[in-house]
């Protein structure tokens, strides 16, 4: 389970609607460039059935189309985004150590994205190699529908590492009408049929001064959604048989283990699912980077992924973007936050090879075999029967041995894919709606790029 003590992100942001907190801002703004439209703005103008958008910028010729202050674009096998002359200084006081530190900063800004589909919902997600002595701030700008703007919401404070910084999202954003909910963009209301209509997705690199350091971003993302609130969804047709031979790590067994990090195992579900598919990837850790954990303890990578993805603002471990790009640190390794609409597109990735980390919550009875409930857990769909039911990698099993199960499909997708359900005690709650992280190679093949492609996904 995912803190299960706690209401589920769209709950709050829900809550969020009636308190005008104060919009925290960058820790060193750049002045706003003219906006102008994004490579992706033909794209936007074409219908899309989806009720999803995700747009990324990955190509050397996508991050020189951005406006750069102290940056510049790279080439290579992995085209990014680093510090070239640093456009200045700053201080950043660490609210998690109080610790106060000058840093160099230069700054990325991506050009203006038209939504696909007017949003309701905004999720970023990035890929970046930050060394010691450099971290990035993530940062996103929208239009909403009536013309106006949103402040620059911090989308994360991210640091591979937990030297420098602590990777923190930020509380208490908002402007009356959207907030942010650890790594969420919400609109307040959206029965009002406000949305937000195109973003700006804002990079703020930070090293030591004096130092030839920096951070290297090859993917800065974000998916936009507009899923209409709904208790049930329509049911797909099962279409494929197969199942991948995915790594299988259970939570519990880490039950106490390192409780600094959110109380211990019993709630790392989402990077003891990251972990999986990350080994399922060639993903390894080496001895030396293992050394910190007990050596009486079983899949000691597992505590790893739990320390290095851990939100010190969140106390969690399963902020999306931050597991995102845990992942992605692993050399060869990409991965994105984003939603699917429905078991059919988890059928297209899993073919061409692509696990799936699916997030829900439910009560026991919706989901037979699970034999618990959850107002927030991360499992990994590897496969399919031949009747449809779905093969999961379910990390809230005893042991290894006991992660894999199967669920039936019609449970298992309506509990991802609604919005809306009841809680133990009768009362209305909010579900992921289809969020998902998808980790997938650095250099695709032509099969794993179509079925990307086929879930929005470049």
């Amino acid at each position: 389970m995912s803190r299960a003590q706690q209401p589920s992100r769209r709950t709050v942001l829900t809550a969020a609607a009636a308190v005008a907190a104060a919009t925290a801002g960058a820790v060193a703004p750049a002045a706003a460039a003219a906006q102008r439209p994004s490579a992706a703005t033909g794209e936007s103008a074409r219908a899309q059935a989806r009720p999803i958008d995700y747009r990324a910028w990955t190509t050397y010729r996508q991050w020189r189309q951005g406006t750069a202050e102290g940056v510049r674009a790279v080439s290579g096998a992995r085209p990014g985004v680093v510090i070239g002359i640093p456009a200045g200084r700053t201080d950043y006081t660490d609210p998690h150590t109080g610790t106060t530190a000058t840093w160099e900063y230069a700054v990325w800004t991506s050009p203006v994205h038209l939504l696909t589909v007017p949003a309701t919902e905004v999720v970023t997600s990035w890929n970046a190699h930050t060394p010691e002595g450099t971290w990035l701030q993530a940062e996103l700008r929208g239009t909403y529908s009536d013309g106006t703007a949103t402040p620059w919401y911090v989308m994360g404070r991210w640091a591979a590492g937990d030297q420098d910084i602590r990777r923190t999202s930020v509380d208490g954003q908002a402007d009356s009408r959207s907030a942010v909910s650890t790594d969420t963009f919400a609109i307040d209301d959206a029965s009002t049929g406000l949305r937000l209509v195109s973003y700006r997705l804002r990079l703020t690199l930070y090293r030591r001064p004096g130092t030839e350091l920096t951070p290297t971003v090859r993917r800065f993302g974000a998916m936009g959604s507009d899923i209409p609130d709904r208790f049930t969804v329509p049911a797909s047709a099962p279409g494929l048989t197969h199942e991948l031979t995915v790594p299988r790590y259970s939570q519990e067994i880490h039950k106490g283990q390192y409780p600094q990090y959110d109380n211990g195992g019993e709630a790392w579900c989402s990077p003891t699912s990251s972990q999986m598919i990350i080994e399922y990837w060639g993903g390894r850790l080496t001895p030396g980077q293992l050394a910190w954990v007990d050596p009486s303890y079983a899949d000691p990578q597992v505590d790893n992924a739990a320390r290095f993805t851990y939100d010190y603002q969140y106390e969690g471990c399963g902020n999306w973007p931050f597991n995102a790009a845990y992942a992605a640190t692993f050399d060869g390794i990409q991965g994105v936050v984003t939603r699917l609409a429905s078991l059919t597109e988890v059928e297209t990735l899993v073919a061409a090879g692509i696990p799936v980390i699916t997030s829900q919550s439910f009560l026991a009875a919706e989901l037979t075999g699970a034999g618990y409930g959850t107002s927030g857990h991360l499992m990994t769909v590897i496969g399919f029967t031949a009747q449809g039911d779905v093969i999961a990698n379910d990390p809230a099993a005893p042991d290894d041995a006991a992660v894999r199960r199967v669920y039936r499909r019609r449970e298992f997708e309506n509990i991802w894919l609604r919005t809306k359900r009841y809680n133990a005690a009768g009362k209305v709650v909010s579900g992921s709606g289809g969020v998902c992280y998808l980790y997938f190679p650095a250099r695709p093949g032509p099969r794993r790029r179509d079925a990307l492609a086929a879930v929005g996904v470049c």
